[in-house]
């Protein structure tokens, strides 16, 4: 009796992996700056983001994306909601192309991936410099971007093989 309870609570907490970890790393605030590298930050965060919402998207719930988004504000002191407008546009996005795509193919997903973290960041940077004039570094975007899409192919693939085991 107690088995089948450990089951269930295993199996949910299975399924609902990509999000506990989205939680934690909105809540850690993941970039890697505990290495006191100057230059050097990448957005784990669309990342993980694009990834599930593209290959699982039941295991990712959106409002819980919404929610995430609304800790990273706090978390990074962004303007409530930036986070949360940006993370949904990314799951949008992925819909749109899982829609659109007969066969996955990484290349193409990486290049969708790129395609949409500069529309993203254009965005970013533009609510943030004009509606609320914020002095924003335009080579940390561009930094970061550079980073967040070299190292999408070891998170895809690291992603792919916990998607096999979670399922």
């Amino acid at each position: 009796m107690g088995k089948s309870n450990d089951s269930s609570i295993f199996s949910k907490l299975k399924f609902y992996g990509p999000i506990i970890i989205l939680l934690i790393a909105n809540l850690n605030e993941f970039d890697l700056n505990y290495l006191k590298l100057d230059y050097f930050s990448f957005n784990f965060s669309f990342i993980l983001i694009f990834y599930w919402s593209l290959k699982s998207p039941q295991q990712i719930p959106t409002l819980m994306i919404f929610l995430c988004g609304l800790f990273n504000d706090v978390v990074t002191s962004l303007p409530i909601g930036l986070s949360s407008f940006n993370y949904l546009l990314i799951c949008g996005v992925t819909a749109y192309l899982r829609n659109i795509t007969l066969r996955p193919n990484f290349i193409n997903d990486w290049m969708f991936f790129l395609i949409t973290i500069l529309i993203l960041n254009s965005i970013n940077y533009l609510i943030l410099q004009i509606f609320f004039d914020m002095e924003i570094s335009q080579i940390n975007y561009v930094i970061n971007l550079g980073f967040t899409v070299i190292f999408f192919p070891l998170f895809f693939y690291i992603f792919k093989n916990l998607q096999k085991i979670l399922i």
